[in-house]
């Protein structure tokens, strides 16, 4: 599989001539949807999901399919059959990528913030993409996409999350509201320098792509 770093926390996989994408939200290039066969939603945040770019991309390609949370899904109503709502412990295959769900809810901010739905996604017993959670799946994850900044998680946090899910690789996403120095000071953490995480720590720059699996 190819996988393509676009804005904050989207990306795209590419196997076979077929191509997926996980969240395209307020802060992804548009483009990231050229020649996508099928979506994956985690949650309704902004950053994560546009529902204007989902229906734009949906009515230029007719055969383009959907999978989210309930959420989600209610946002893109009117869209019928090819929008599917999925949860926890469901497994589907879009575009040819075999998909399980984990997870339920967003990582907490603060108690006086009401908390949204989360779902993650393991691509091909792969990849997994958790969202904006910290969600350790019951299985064996070779790339991890590590969301590397946000209002609710800490540095320590992110080393204790790669410790538990144990892949062999973690690329940072998540990563909109950091310039090179929040970038360089998470690498030097999450990275060689940092206390060790057993998993070797990428850094993405958007539009750049790596082979993995």
């Amino acid at each position: 599989m190819q996988l393509t770093k676009f804005g904050h926390a989207c990306v795209r996989i590419d196997k076979d001539n077929r191509r997926l994408v996980v969240d395209p939200g307020g802060l992804t290039e548009p483009h990231a949807l050229d020649g996508a066969d099928a979506v994956l939603v985690t949650h309704e945040h902004f950053d994560h999901f546009s529902e204007e770019v989902l229906r734009k991309a949906a009515e230029n390609n007719p055969a383009l399919r959907i999978w989210t949370n309930a959420s989600v899904a209610k946002q893109l109503d009117g869209l019928g059959t090819r929008v599917t709502t999925v949860g926890e412990g469901e497994s589907f295959t879009a575009a040819g990528f075999e998909v399980k769900v984990y997870g339920t809810w967003h990582a907490p901010i603060h108690p006086d913030i009401p908390p949204v739905g989360n779902v993650g996604f393991l691509v091909d017993d792969t990849l997994f993409h958790p969202g904006d959670a910290l969600t350790v799946p019951d299985a064996t994850v070779d790339t991890l996409l590590l969301p590397v900044h946000g209002p609710w998680s800490t540095t320590g946090q992110l080393i204790d999350y790669v410790r538990e899910v144990a892949p062999r690789d973690a690329y940072a996403i998540h990563d909109g509201a950091l310039n090179d120095v929040g970038n360089a000071m998470l690498g030097g953490f999450l990275g060689d320098n940092g206390p060790g995480t057993g998993a070797r720590y990428h850094g993405l720059a958007a539009g750049t792509s790596v082979d993995i699996g």
